[in-house]
């Protein structure tokens, strides 16, 4: 069979599996399993067993049960709600001040969890009823919460910035520090959005939400930023550690989780059961995220064993089109099939057939990696099939799916234009890991 009647078949095959609700580590297995019977027989088992040692025995895997289970503590134990208390009285009274309130509390959250999911489901479940209560927008509430809860996996820690840098071989420190610029722009370009149009339309944050908040002395203020200082320490342990050169991606999850059961221990909210827990849940999310990575690794395999690989980059450096035209087209294809497939299932598919295109073009790896992490983060929050937007639904009854579906799309629009300013200015991209 030729290479690309392989490489369609393939893919065909495997995004029916994942549209088809398969759980993606079974379609991953599946897949390969089959494709090594026909392509290799029998003796190439054995190459399915070093790819399951090879990718799962890599050091810095040990960054993703450590970030999943910092994240468990910090909302298990309770402690987000002494965050939330203390982000709102330090807003202060501001014309629309909710929607200011749920973008800076998501930023905060994206920086403590890296999970959009979570923090979509978590802030439909406190903030979205007081804004509606208070008669703010619900489309515009609902946008709001879903854009603030996806810059998650952009801001580390993020889980899908360690799968991203191992299986494209880039360096996931620098992936980590990569999003930092990009998440606090986006997070910027949300309040600049949601604050204009409360400006030209009162009505979408009514004038009694302004004042409905009882006034906040000084001292009330400073009692918020002491409270809020053990949370500032974790965000540190993450981020500044690794910026400094100080610690690797693994050691700055291990002192985040140490630095969650402090925070928990501080507000004495830490015992043995929400421990337990939270090791439990990490434990479960990071092996099915191991055993999806393997077969990931596998596949990629079976492609350039078949030499469709190789082919498909000759056949992009025989093209005659700018590298720009062909930016557009390798992020177009991932933002429409987000809208169908898991972000994380689809990340798996395209890092082995773009990764010998990014270096035929000569992109910068961290650069191109990152747009492509906007890209599919974006897709989470894309009708019709987002997984932001079912966490959500989910979490709430008082926001119709159709809502919500028209809420996403000016803030998709956002995400889009923060994508084409990071691809015109590569250094926001790249300037902190240019300090690795």
């Amino acid at each position: 069979m030729v290479w690309w009647a392989v490489l369609t078949v393939g893919l065909t095959l495997l995004l029916a599996c994942f549209m088809s609700g398969m759980p993606i580590f079974i379609a991953f297995l599946l897949i390969n399993l089959v494709g090594v019977l026909i392509i290799l027989g029998q003796p190439g088992f054995g190459m399915v067993a070093n790819s399951i040692f090879e990718t799962t025995n890599f050091a810095d895997l040990s960054a993703i049960p450590l970030f999943i289970m910092m994240g468990e503590l910090l909302f298990r134990s309770g402690s987000i709600d002494i965050l939330f208390d203390s982000v709102d009285k330090l807003v202060g009274k501001v014309k629309g001040r909710q929607y200011v309130l749920c973008i800076a509390l998501s930023t905060i959250f994206g920086a403590l969890s890296g999970a959009a999911m979570g923090v979509a489901a978590m802030m439909a479940r406190t903030l979205l009823p007081g804004m509606l209560d208070r008669r703010y927008d619900a489309k515009m509430s609902t946008g709001a919460i879903l854009a603030g809860a996806s810059l998650a996996p952009i801001i580390p820690p993020s889980v899908l910035v360690i799968i991203i840098g191992t299986l494209a071989n880039v360096s996931i420190a620098g992936m980590l520090i990569a999003g930092i610029l990009p998440g606090l722009m986006l997070a910027i370009m949300f309040l600049i959005y949601t604050l204009g149009r409360v400006r030209l339309n009162p009505e979408l944050a009514p004038e009694d939400a302004a004042t409905s908040t009882v006034d906040v002395g000084l001292g009330e203020k400073l009692h918020a930023i002491l409270r809020v200082l053990p949370f500032a320490l974790i965000i540190f342990c993450v981020m500044g550690l690794i910026l400094l050169g100080i610690a690797t991606p693994s050691e700055s999850a291990a002192t985040g989780v140490i630095g969650s059961m402090i925070t928990a221990a501080y507000y004495r909210k830490l015992n043995w059961k929400m421990i337990s827990e939270s090791l439990s849940s990490a434990a479960f999310i990071a092996s099915m995220i191991l055993v999806i990575m393997a077969s990931s690794k596998m596949f990629s395999q079976l492609l350039a064993f078949t030499g469709s690989t190789r082919e498909l980059t000759q056949v992009v450096a025989g093209l005659d089109l700018s590298a720009y035209v062909m930016l557009f087209i390798m992020m177009l294809i991932p933002f429409i099939l987000c809208m169908f497939i898991d972000q994380i299932a689809l990340m798996l598919v395209v890092i082995p057939i773009y990764q010998p295109l990014i270096k035929s073009l000569e992109f910068d790896p961290i650069w191109f990696w990152l747009l492509m992490l906007l890209n599919v983060t974006v897709g989470g929050m894309t009708p019709p099939f987002g997984y932001t937007i079912f966490a959500f639904k989910g979490a709430t009854d008082r926001v119709s799916l159709q809502q919500i579906f028209s809420a996403t799309w000016p803030f998709v629009a956002i995400f889009l234009l923060g994508m084409l300013v990071i691809a015109v200015f590569p250094p926001i991209a790249t300037f902190l890991p240019g300090f690795l």
